[in-house]
């Protein structure tokens, strides 16, 4: 006998999946979701995607009558390809899966392109993971779930109910695309990745937040800020105070003006400038010597490697005689703000006495016009739960700096993407982060920037990547935990 599986879809976009599902033989009955007038007239509309009430997920659970249901969780057209639901569903049911996803396809204006998933990992903590907008649901594991599960939320039930299979249950991942949807949102990658920031998304981000701090709660890596350490601000012998470091490659168009920036800045202690120029090869270095003979303050470093990342050129410029107590980052197409950025994070350090300090940035084009969503602040940080908040999110923010004897010891690793997140969240392990919520520093966007219009696949192996530190620092701080309490 063949099994059958209960879908439910958006209301908006209802009767063409009405069509398209029907007509696989494994569908038992398809169900919408929306604001009345529909099968699930009870469950709230679902604005923005991988949004979900507890309210919609108990509607369904009551209305399911099959051991498995399929929820379609965006709003644009779907294409299934050759029994593709007969597969999600044969997975499923053949790795008692309580969660199976694929890869999937989308028509960007106009141009078809495929999305890969990543495998799901113990470090998946991302509310915004991509499984893509197709995922096979065990029927038993979210009655489970609705049944233990005593906080409800407007926004974060799916997120909720995935982090409690991930624990309880078995995720499977199907390497295969098995399906095409018509993106509605055809923004790059670039102008994607800081919606989590934005205003109006902020009651959705405390759900997430608190949804994720629950978690880490039930897994044993939960960090108590009444545990973490201060460092000595007045301990060791450094040549300066402060030291910005820049790792360039090939930015002859923008190193002049992050060097100018520096160089104007205006202190109550001595600061130098690290430059290490990563074997440039369009004037960059040409450029470098020439400030290098008006700027006494600055220093060029060469690698004798040519493998660094930018990773390994911070880790480069931090073990070099002359790195200062402080390391601050800028980096090769930035600014800071103003005169005054080295000497507010400075005095951050000092007054906190914590081992990291993350500022604030606007985002601004060339002319240094502000470009949307605007100021960058990372607000969702709170002293008393910002270290584990920074398991949920992919960045920290802007302009970052670092206690030096604390991260020689900890090393970046050698890479060109997440070197910094990798730091920061190995620090708030064990020690404070001082935050800067004004804007001290400007993130020019470029054509040139590394991030500002990646591919699918790209995007999927930088979140793979930080991802994987994630699974990391997680095992990391149950090791210290179950120390401790021995």
């Amino acid at each position: 006998m063949t099994q059958k599986i209960d879908c439910f879809v958006p209301g908006c976009c209802a009767e063409a999946l009405t069509h398209t599902l029907t007509a696989c033989p494994v569908v038992a009955q398809v169900y919408t979701f929306d604001d009345g007038g529909s099968s699930l007239a009870d469950a709230p509309f679902i604005p923005m995607e991988r949004n979900m009430s507890t309210r919609a997920l108990r509607t369904m659970a009551a209305q399911c009558t099959t051991d498995y249901l399929l929820i379609y969780t965006h709003a644009g057209a779907l294409t299934l390809n050759y029994r593709a639901t007969e597969r999600l569903l044969a997975v499923a049911t053949d790795s008692h899966s309580q969660w199976t996803y694929s890869h999937y396809r989308v028509v960007r204006q106009g141009t078809e392109m495929a999305v890969p998933t990543n495998e799901y990992q113990e470090g998946s903590l991302r509310d915004d993971f991509d499984f893509g907008p197709l995922v096979v649901v065990s029927t038993e594991a979210l009655r489970q779930f609705l049944a233990t599960n005593p906080d409800e939320v407007e926004h974060a039930a799916l997120y909720q109910l995935r982090l409690y299979i991930a624990r309880t249950g078995r995720m499977a991942h199907v390497n295969e695309y098995l399906y095409t949807e018509g993106e509605l949102d055809t923004r790059s990658s670039g102008e994607r990745q800081f919606d989590y920031v934005d205003p109006r998304n902020r009651q959705i981000q405390v759900e997430m937040e608190r949804v994720c701090t629950t978690h880490l709660k039930a897994v044993g890596a939960f960090v108590d800020y009444r545990t973490l350490h201060e460092v000595d601000t007045a301990g060791g012998d450094f040549p300066y105070e402060a030291t910005v470091i820049i790792p360039v490659k090939n930015r002859a168009r923008t190193i002049a003006d992050a060097i100018a920036s520096v160089m104007m800045q205006k202190t109550d202690f001595p600061f130098n400038l690290i430059v290490v120029d990563n074997h440039s090869t369009d004037g960059t270095t040409e450029l470098l010597e020439q400030l290098s003979t008006v700027n006494c303050q600055m220093s060029i470093v060469t690698p004798e490697r040519t493998d660094l990342g930018i990773g390994g050129c911070w880790d480069l410029a931090l073990r070099h005689a002359q790195c200062g107590r402080y390391a601050v980052q800028l980096d090769s197409d930035d600014l800071y703000s103003d005169e005054h950025t080295l000497q507010r994070i400075v005095d951050t350090f000092r007054r906190e006495r914590c081992a990291m300090v993350v500022g604030s940035y606007r985002l601004c084009n060339f002319a240094l016009e502000t470009l949307p969503p605007g100021v960058i602040d990372h607000r969702e940080w709170t002293d008393e739960n910002g270290m584990n908040n920074a398991l949920r999110i992919n960045g920290l923010g802007a302009p970052r700096a670092f206690y030096t004897p604390v991260v020689r010891a900890i090393g970046f690793p050698n890479v060109s993407y997440g070197e910094d997140y990798a730091v920061g969240i190995a620090v708030s392990r064990n020690y404070r982060i001082g935050r800067i919520y004004e804007p001290i520093y400007l993130c020019r966007r470029w054509e040139g920037n590394s991030d500002a219009a990646l591919s699918p696949e790209r995007v999927a192996a930088h979140n793979h990547y930080k991802d994987s530190l994630r699974t990391q620092e997680l095992r990391a701080r149950k090791g210290l935990f179950e120390e401790m309490r021995r």
